[in-house]
């Protein structure tokens, strides 16, 4: 999840913190929570793995451990790091800016951390990306995800949102540079001139009267991408 001062995500519990260029270091973590996101940047890789059960991605994220430095970034190769974590190909998923105001997150086992290309990433998240690659890249496509994370919008914040036909609200998490390296957090209120939205579906912004909590500690979260590569949580429970 990228770097700030005021986070206490890594090593909150945990005695010490390490990595190595191939390998993995692990701390033991229980409670775990990071403030004042919004705007923060951070890369994602994502390892890509194949079973009986269909595919799956390990989600490893920069923050807090560095903000994915653009020159580090620029030089990721994605065949090299599959190669050297035994997966089946690799993705590089950034970079991206938090929207939400904070997040807590409780580990039940002992936190992951690797380096990709010497950036250090923490993993966060699997996604269960289910037979086919092809469909995972679809845009509004639902995925389900195992994250034990609450994300928190603060009253009074400016929020975007997806309705999906059946009345099912999404809220942007992050915005993405990945399609358009200019867009910023300004442009998201007129954002959806730039959309191609299936039918039924609509984008809106909104002001918070009061926090607004996507809990997903002790069930699946539901996530899916717009065509420009923003991603958005599910508000109610799936």
């Amino acid at each position: 999840m990228v770097g700030a001062s005021t986070l206490t995500l890594v090593c909150l519990v945990a005695s010490a913190c390490g990595t190595s260029s191939a390998g993995s270091t692990t701390t033991s973590t229980a409670r775990q929570d990071a403030t004042g996101l919004v705007g923060k940047r951070y890369c994602e890789v994502l390892l890509v793995h194949h079973d009986a059960s269909g595919f799956s991605a390990d989600v490893y994220n920069t923050y807090p451990l560095n903000a994915c430095p653009e020159s580090q970034w620029a030089q990721m190769d994605a065949k090299t790091i599959a190669s050297e974590n035994s997966a089946l190909f690799a993705e590089l998923n950034g970079p991206r800016f938090w929207l939400m105001d904070s997040i807590h997150k409780v580990r039940s086992h002992a936190e992951v951390v690797k380096t990709f290309g010497g950036m250090a990433m923490i993993l966060e998240a699997t996604v269960d990306i289910g037979p086919s690659i092809a469909a995972a890249q679809v845009p509004y496509t639902t995925h389900a995800v195992s994250r034990q994370a609450a994300f928190t919008f603060a009253s009074g914040r400016q929020v975007y949102e997806l309705v999906d036909p059946s009345g099912k609200t999404w809220i942007m998490q992050t915005w993405s540079q990945i399609k358009d390296p200019t867009l910023s957090e300004a442009d998201l209120a007129t954002l959806a001139s730039r959309l191609t939205l299936p039918t039924g579906w609509t984008y809106r912004v909104r002001t918070l009267h009061v926090p607004l909590v996507v809990a997903t500690a002790d069930r699946t979260a539901h996530v899916l991408q717009d065509n420009l590569e923003n991603s958005y949580s599910m508000e109610t429970a799936g």
